[in-house]
Order: structure tokens, then C-alpha cells, then sequence
């Protein structure tokens, strides 16, 4: 079974992740962000990977780049498992008024290019600064290279 665990204890965050690749898509992500907890479930269910999540922490901020470095690192573990998982991946994708693109190489050199085209402040209850670190860092932790461009969309939660 190509699933992996890891944990990171600081002063400040306290978090732990499995993963399973070979799941149905169950989530059990408890971050204290709801909007972070509510991306995390629905990267579970769209791509079938079993994630659990349990992250305490003093800001925000901390909690949002710890449980990139913690996922990431249980993504790469799990990934690095079976050669023979695809490399490259990419998905346009249309939710209500905006249309978002992805793709991905886990080629093992991190790299990112994020282009969210957030205007607010926040989305929801996180710093739209703390969603692009997260990406961010999951790449980086993940040793991923991810490009994320928003091409329009008027509703940042989309």
C-alpha cells in the first residue's frame, strides 16, 4: 500500500498527516482554518488520496506553512514508494465563474509558479497571502514542481 505518515512538532505548531494513495478520497483534516480544512477535504475527494490532518498551532500563518511542509513530505514518502506513478499531470478546471489551471511534476526539483489572482485580503477565515505560502511550500516540501494560474474569477473561494 503506497501510504505514508509525518509529523512536525515546533514551539510553534504541533502536526501530523497520513496519506494513502490507493484510497477512496476520505478526509479527516482538523487545521483550525476552515477554509484551509474545506481545500484540503476536497483535494482528498477529487483525487481518491486518503488524507488525514491534525494541526494545532499559535497563528495562522504557522499553521498554514507547517501543514504544507507535513503533507508534503508524507506526499513525497508515499509517492516515492512506486516508480512507476505518473510524472507529469495537468488539469484546467471551471468552478461557477472562474476557470483555474494546474500542472504538476514530481520530478523531484521543487519549483512553483502561483498566480491565484486573489483580490481580497482574506478568503473566508485565512490570509489570501497564507493560501499562495501554502502552495508554495507544499511544492517546495513535496520537491514538486507546481504552476497554478487562475485565468478569471471574480469570487476568491473559487
Amino acid at each position: 500500500m503506497r501510504s505514508a505518515e509525518y509529523s512536525r512538532k515546533t514551539r510553534e505548531t504541533d502536526i501530523n498527516a497520513h496519506v494513502n494513495l490507493e484510497g477512496t478520497g476520505i478526509a479527516g483534516i482538523s487545521t483550525g482554518i476552515k477554509f484551509l480544512d474545506h481545500m484540503l477535504t476536497s483535494l482528498a475527494t477529487h483525487s481518491l488520496i486518503d488524507i488525514e490532518i491534525n494541526a494545532v498551532g499559535d497563528l495562522g500563518h504557522h499553521i498554514a506553512e507547517d501543514t504544507a511542509l507535513v503533507l508534503g513530505e508524507a506526499l513525497r514518502l508515499a509517492v516515492q514508494q512506486d516508480k512507476r506513478i505518473t510524472r507529469f499531470a495537468d488539469a484546467t478546471v471551471p468552478m461557477d465563474e472562474a476557470l483555474a489551471s494546474c500542472s504538476i511534476d514530481l520530478g523531484g526539483r521543487p519549483y512553483h509558479v502561483i498566480d491565484l489572482g486573489l483580490v481580497n485580503p482574506m478568503t473566508e477565515d485565512i490570509a489570501n497571502e497564507d493560501i499562495t505560502h501554502f502552495m508554495e511550500t507544499l511544492a517546495t516540501s513535496l520537491r514538486a514542481n507546481i504552476h497554478i494560474q487562475v485565468m478569471y474569477g471574480s469570487n476568491d473561494h473559487h
